[in-house]
C-alpha cells in the first residue's frame, strides 16, 4: 500500500510540475494581444528628461522595435508575437506616444533616437537589431547614422527623408495640413475632447520634418533593409534613393501591399524581416555573372 500510495504522490508531483513548466512557456510564448503595452511586468526608464515605458518579450539576441506616429507598444503586436519566439524583443512607447511622457519643447525624431540609444544603455544591450515602422522607420535611420554602435542591422518601412512632395505623394501632404487645421482649430476653441496639444506635436513631426541628407545616409555602416508598399504613402522613387544610397542595403518593395503591410499583411512582413536579419548580409552584382 506504501508503495502505491508513493508512486501516487510522486505522479501528482510530475503532472504539477509539467502544469507549472507549461504555464510558464505559455506566459514566456502566447501571450493575449491585450496584455501588449499594459503588461504588469512593463517597466519605466528615466532617461533624458523623461520616463519612458517599456515591455520584454522572449529570450535570445536582442531586437527594438519602433512604432509609427500616434501609435504605441500595441499597435507593434503581430511583431512582438512573431519576434519574441526567435528573440528578445524590447518594445517601447516612443516620448509622447502611449505611456511615455512628452518632456519639455517641440518634439523631434532625433530626440526619440537619443531616447532609445540611452535606453539600451540603461538595459546594457551593446547592439541590437532594429525594426521600424513609418516614423520608426526614421527614427531607425537616426539611429543608425547618430549612434551606429547601437544598430546591429536595420529593417525600416515605410521611411521618408523630408516631409514635402519629393518624398511624399501629394494626397498624403494634404492630409496632413488638413489635419494640422483641424487640431489648430480645436485649440482655437478651447475644445477637451482629445488632447489636442499632444496631437499637434505628433503632426508637426509629419509636417516638418525629418531633414536627413543623402551624406548622412552615406555614414550609415549596418546593414540595413529597406521596405515599402507598392501603394505607400511614400513616393517609390524616394524609397529607391535611399536604398542607393545606403552603403550596405537591400531593397523590398511589397507587390499589392500598403503603408500598412505590418498589420495588414503581418505574415509577409514578418517573415520578409526574419529573413533578413538570421541571415549573413548579401548584396550580390550582376555584373559579376558577365565577367
Amino acid at each position: 500500500m506504501m508503495t502505491i500510495s508513493r508512486l501516487k504522490w510522486r505522479l501528482v508531483i510530475i503532472i504539477l510540475a509539467g502544469v507549472f513548466l507549461f504555464i510558464l512557456y505559455a506566459r514566456q510564448h502566447f501571450y493575449n494581444d491585450d496584455l501588449y503595452g499594459a503588461n504588469k511586468r512593463g517597466k519605466y526608464a528615466q532617461l533624458n528628461d523623461i520616463k519612458m515605458y517599456y515591455e520584454i518579450y522572449g529570450r535570445g539576441e536582442d531586437v527594438i522595435l519602433i512604432h509609427g506616429n500616434s501609435d504605441c507598444i500595441w499597435d507593434m503586436r503581430r511583431q512582438i508575437r512573431f519576434f519574441s519566439r526567435h528573440y528578445r524583443v524590447i518594445a517601447a512607447d516612443s516620448r509622447g506616444h502611449g505611456k511615455s511622457e512628452l518632456g519639455n519643447g517641440t518634439l523631434t525624431y532625433q530626440q526619440i533616437a537619443d531616447d532609445w540609444a540611452t535606453l539600451l544603455d540603461q538595459l546594457k544591450i551593446d547592439s541590437a537589431y532594429v525594426i521600424g515602422w513609418s516614423d520608426g522607420g526614421i527614427i531607425g535611420l537616426l539611429l543608425a547614422i547618430h549612434h551606429p554602435e547601437k544598430v546591429k542591422k536595420l529593417a525600416a518601412m515605410g521611411a521618408n527623408l523630408q516631409p514635402d512632395t519629393s518624398a511624399v505623394y501629394p494626397w498624403a501632404v494634404s492630409w496632413v495640413k488638413r489635419q494640422t487645421q483641424l487640431v489648430d482649430s480645436m485649440l482655437a476653441r478651447n475644445d477637451t475632447s482629445k488632447n489636442w496639444t499632444l496631437l499637434q506635436q505628433h503632426l508637426q513631426l509629419l509636417e516638418k520634418q525629418p531633414d536627413i541628407s543623402l551624406t548622412d545616409l552615406h555614414r550609415i555602416s549596418s546593414p540595413v533593409l529597406i521596405l515599402a508598399g507598392d501603394s505607400d504613402a511614400i513616393r517609390e522613387e524616394h524609397t529607391i534613393l535611399i536604398y542607393q544610397n545606403i552603403p550596405q542595403a537591400q531593397l523590398c518593395i511589397f507587390p499589392g501591399e500598403t503603408h500598412m503591410v505590418p498589420v495588414e499583411n503581418p505574415d509577409l512582413f514578418n517573415r520578409t524581416v526574419y529573413n533578413f536579419i538570421s541571415r549573413p548580409f548579401q548584396r550580390p552584382q550582376m555584373k559579376d555573372y558577365f565577367d
